[in-house]
């Protein structure tokens, strides 16, 4: 079940707190890391998304909050990209009606498929008016689903139940 993108919105603009301010922190308290594939277009979803992941008290990398990426794409954000994937425990593909025909967010699955086992690569699909959108990477990888309490769940390909994202 894909995750309404008006859920995403809501949560969007909830209070977001940093669980971690670096990797070697998150790692240091035992938090989930996960690299999150989203065009550019979608911030504020992709800012939804992590304030729900924050709540599972999983720590996050989005491009947006990187200082060190340089304005305009070069190698250099290439290079860094990649880095942040394989150090990541996850790769998170946001699928919008943007990500999947951006130029960049293929790219970055594509990298991720080859670089990290395909357990840790997860697609958050998602709704609006109608549309769903991540359909085409649903077999091949695991996907995150919202439950009917509004905790994310991870469920495997071609399943219909999952488990919890939160560590307890």
């Amino acid at each position: 079940m894909p995750i309404a993108q008006r859920t995403l919105r809501a949560a969007a603009a909830s209070p977001r707190t940093r669980v971690a301010k670096s990797l070697n922190e998150a790692r240091a308290r035992s938090l989930r890391t996960a690299f999150l594939c989203h065009s550019s277009k979608d911030n504020v979803l992709a800012k939804g998304l992590v304030s729900m992941l924050q709540e599972a008290d999983w720590d996050v990398y989005v491009d947006y909050e990187d200082a060190a990426l340089p304005e305009k794409p070069d190698r250099t954000t290439a290079d860094r990209i990649q880095d942040k994937i394989k150090s990541t425990d996850f790769f998170l593909f946001l699928a919008t009606e943007n990500s999947v025909v951006s130029r960049w967010c293929p790219w970055e699955i594509g990298f991720a498929d080859g670089a990290k086992p395909r357990t840790s690569i997860w697609i958050v699909s998602t709704e609006e008016n109608g549309h769903v959108y991540g359909n085409e990477y649903l077999d091949l990888y695991r996907r995150v689903d919202p439950s009917v309490d509004g905790d994310l769940l991870v469920v495997e390909p071609r399943q219909t139940q999952g488990r919890r994202l939160r560590v307890e």
